[in-house]
């Protein structure tokens, strides 16, 4: 079956129903804590989504991915995580995933980056260039679920952090500590 979508910018519009996609896509996933949605809105009122994309099929936001800077400790400027994303249950695998992937990889070509980290599933991140790193690492995550791609220039060395947005329990409008 030929499932047509679109992919495109979010806009003012979509943030509830990202948030609804991102809530629906998690919601059976072992490894998840169920709070991905919070960390995407953490990052939007932090002012640090890079490229936040949809997909689009039938009036409706099927799928979301973010991409937001990441700091390295090495001093590497100009590198960004993706994550989260996500594809709501009934359009997961007819290659929505792969379009917010690519299209949003591309975007972050087109403004510069000199490339792209993520925490994923090692069967899948392949397909799109990713490896996984030698001397670059994310605490506390095995090296084999670790992937980055150089866009430009050499991999940097050290450890990564992501945006404070990704310990994000809770909605990014309430208490902290």
């Amino acid at each position: 079956m030929n499932r047509q979508f679109e992919v495109r910018d979010e806009t003012p519009a979509d943030i509830a129903a990202i948030a609804d996609v991102t809530v629906a896509a998690f919601a059976t996933m072992e490894m998840s804590s169920q709070t991905e949605h919070f960390i995407v809105e953490a990052l939007r009122a932090a002012g640090a989504l890079a490229v936040s994309l949809v997909a689009e099929a039938d009036g409706r936001v099927v799928g979301h991915i973010a991409f937001s800077p990441v700091v390295m400790s090495d001093g590497a400027e100009g590198w960004y995580g993706l994550g989260p994303v996500s594809v709501v249950p009934e359009w997961q695998r007819s290659g929505i995933g792969k379009a917010l992937v690519t299209a949003g990889l591309e975007r972050l070509r087109q403004f510069g980056a000199r490339g792209c980290c993520l925490v994923g599933h090692p069967a899948y991140y392949g397909q799109f260039g990713f490896t996984n790193p030698a001397g670059l690492s994310y605490p506390g995550v095995p090296a084999e679920a670790f992937f980055e791609l150089a866009f430009v220039g050499r991999v940097p060395q050290g450890t990564v952090t992501f945006h404070e947005a990704f310990q994000a329990t809770g909605p990014a409008g309430g208490a902290s500590g």
